[in-house]
C-alpha cells in the first residue's frame, strides 16, 4: 500500500513575512492520517484553524492566502505557496502548522529552507492509504488574447508533471530559460526546483510598499531586478531560476487541492489567481476527476513510492 506521510517530530522556524515585514514563528507538528494540512493562528485570543483546500483560498494577489471558508474578512494566513510546495516535494499529506501571525515567513525566498526543516523533522509513513486526485479529462482556464493571452491547463497523466513558460520582455529575464518541464517521478524536486527564489522588480517596489506589500522583501529573500539586470551579488542559483520559481509556486498552488494530483499541468504566463480558478473548475466537475489510492506500490507512477533522500 502506498501510505500517507507526516513528519516524525515537531520542528520550528522564525522569520519575517515578505509582504507584512512582521516577525512570525512557525511550529510544524505531526498530524493524524486524513487530517490534511491545517494552519492554526495561535496569536489570536481564540486560536483559529484554517484547513488548506481550494475553497479556503480568499486572496491570490501576489501570493496565495487562505481563511476559514474563504471569508476575506476572517483571520487569514498568506504566502502559503512555498511551504506547500516543499510539502508536495516531500510527499507530505498531513501536517499541523501553528503560526503566530498572518503570513508564512519568506526565509530565503525559495522552498529549500522548508524542505530542510521538514526533512530535519523526519518523514513518517502512516497506516492509511495515500489518496490522489486523478484528472480524467482536460480542464483549462484562459484569460486575455493576443499579446495578453495567458492560460493554465490540467490533463490526464499517470504521474505528475508540470510545464511552465514565462514571457516578461525584460533583458535580464529574456537572457535566462523561458520554459521548464519537471516530472515529480524524477525525485529531483529538492535539487532542481526547491532552491528557486521569488523575484521582483525595483520599478514595482514603491508601488507595492504604498499598498502595504513587500515590506519584508530584500536581496536576502528575493531576486531583485532593475530595468536591465539582476542586482543580487551572487547572481542566480539556476540558469532558469525565474521560470523554475514559477513552477515552484504552481506546485504549492496545486497542493491546495488537498490531495496530490495525478495530472499534467501546463501554464503560459499563469499565476496564483489562475491556478486557484483552475482547481475550482476541476473540483466543480465531478466527471473531471476521481480519488484513487494504490494497494500495490508497483501500480503507482514511477518514483512515487520513494522517500526523498535526506540532506
Amino acid at each position: 500500500m502506498l501510505q500517507q506521510r507526516t513528519i516524525k517530530s515537531l520542528t520550528r522556524a522564525v522569520g519575517v513575512g515578505v509582504h507584512s515585514g512582521q516577525k512570525v514563528e512557525l511550529t510544524l507538528r505531526p498530524a493524524a492520517p486524513d487530517t490534511g494540512i491545517v494552519f492554526r493562528r495561535v496569536d489570536l485570543p481564540v486560536p483559529v484553524d484554517i484547513p488548506v483546500n481550494a475553497h479556503t483560498v480568499c486572496d491570490t494577489r501576489m501570493a496565495t492566502t487562505i481563511s476559514p471558508g474563504g471569508d476575506p474578512g476572517a483571520p487569514k494566513v498568506q504566502t502559503i505557496e512555498h511551504l506547500l510546495s516543499a510539502c508536495a516535494g516531500l510527499g507530505l499529506d498531513n501536517l499541523a502548522i501553528d503560526i503566530t501571525g498572518e503570513e508564512v515567513p519568506i526565509l530565503d525566498g525559495s522552498a529549500a529552507s522548508f524542505v530542510f526543516l521538514l526533512q530535519s523533522a523526519g518523514v513518517a509513513l502512516q497506516d492509511a492509504p495515500k489518496r490522489f486526485l486523478r484528472v480524467l479529462k482536460p480542464v483549462e482556464v484562459r484569460e486575455g488574447e493576443g499579446a495578453s493571452l495567458k492560460w493554465v491547463r490540467l490533463e490526464p497523466f499517470h504521474g505528475y508533471r508540470l510545464s511552465f513558460e514565462i514571457e516578461f520582455h525584460h533583458p535580464a529575464l529574456d537572457a535566462t530559460g523561458q520554459r521548464v518541464n519537471f516530472d515529480f517521478g524524477s525525485g529531483r524536486y529538492k535539487r532542481d526546483i526547491a532552491r528557486a527564489r521569488t523575484f521582483g522588480f525595483t520599478k514595482d517596489v514603491e508601488m507595492m510598499r504604498a499598498r502595504g506589500l513587500a515590506l519584508g522583501g530584500s536581496m536576502d529573500n528575493a531576486i531583485v531586478v532593475d530595468d536591465y539586470r539582476v542586482l543580487n551579488a551572487g547572481g542566480l542559483r539556476y540558469d532558469d531560476e525565474f521560470v523554475k520559481h514559477k513552477i515552484l509556486d504552481a506546485i504549492g498552488d496545486m497542493q491546495v487541492a488537498g490531495k496530490p494530483l495525478l495530472a499534467s499541468y501546463t501554464a503560459f504566463k499563469g499565476g496564483h489567481a489562475m491556478n486557484n480558478k483552475l482547481l475550482r473548475r476541476l473540483l466543480a466537475d465531478a466527471s473531471a476527476f476521481e480519488v484513487v489510492s494504490f494497494e500495490r506500490e508497483l501500480e503507482a507512477p514511477s518514483g512515487f513510492a520513494d522517500l526523498a533522500p535526506a540532506w
